[in-house]
């Protein structure tokens, strides 16, 4: 066994340590997005707000070993990692600035609900269109990375995919913001 491979296996560690933490904060997502009271919302927003920890970490292992593996195998000008480099930057600065905000407005939201069903403002940010597309996004384009690890593609190539998965990302996350048939029905019968 050489460092290379060693090293390898570490970034897959961390690849899959992000994902991981992005498929609990999705699932997170959809379970306050269905929440009727804060009963409902506070377990899964507490835990949302705790695995969020988990990204610095594995951002900076996946930067780490992939600057190892980059000086060992590959170069510092091969185009395919400066596309794979700047999408990681791009989740690294989506997630707090972004995500980040947003989960912290809909954790206020909570709070000033209080206690019982959740009114408007609440329900409302349990759809923030911020929130949902970059919780989408970021994977996709971290899938994007790990195309043009596999295929390693020229410049056009490496971009291509991740504004693809850009594009799929935010395609499959809008619906989500939308109000569920279930309330819109229900505020057209309170309405009546």
């Amino acid at each position: 066994m050489d460092t290379y491979h060693v090293v390898l296996y570490l970034h897959f560690l961390f690849l899959f340590l992000g994902v991981g933490a992005a498929a609990v904060i999705g699932v997170c997502l959809f379970r306050l997005r269905a929440a009727l009271t804060l009963a409902d919302a506070v377990p899964f927003g507490m835990l949302a707000g705790k695995t969020e920890r988990v990204f610095p970490v594995a951002i900076l292992g996946l930067f780490g070993t992939g600057a190892y593996m980059t000086s060992d195998v590959w170069t510092w000008g091969t185009r395919w990692i400066d596309v794979s480099i700047a999408g990681l930057v791009l989740v690294a600065l989506q997630g707090p600035l972004l995500a980040g905000t947003r989960a912290k407005a809909l954790e206020r939201a909570l709070h000033q609900n209080g206690p019982g069903p959740l009114g408007e403002r609440a329900r409302r940010m349990t759809r923030d269109p911020v929130l949902w597309v970059v919780t989408f996004v970021n994977p996709a384009i971290v899938f994007a990375i790990v195309w043009n690890m596999t295929e390693k593609p020229g410049t056009g190539g490496a971009i291509a995919a991740v504004f693809v998965a850009y594009a799929l990302g935010a395609a499959v996350a809008l619906p989500f913001t939308k109000v569920p048939a279930v309330d819109a029905s229900a505020v057209t019968e309170q309405a009546v």
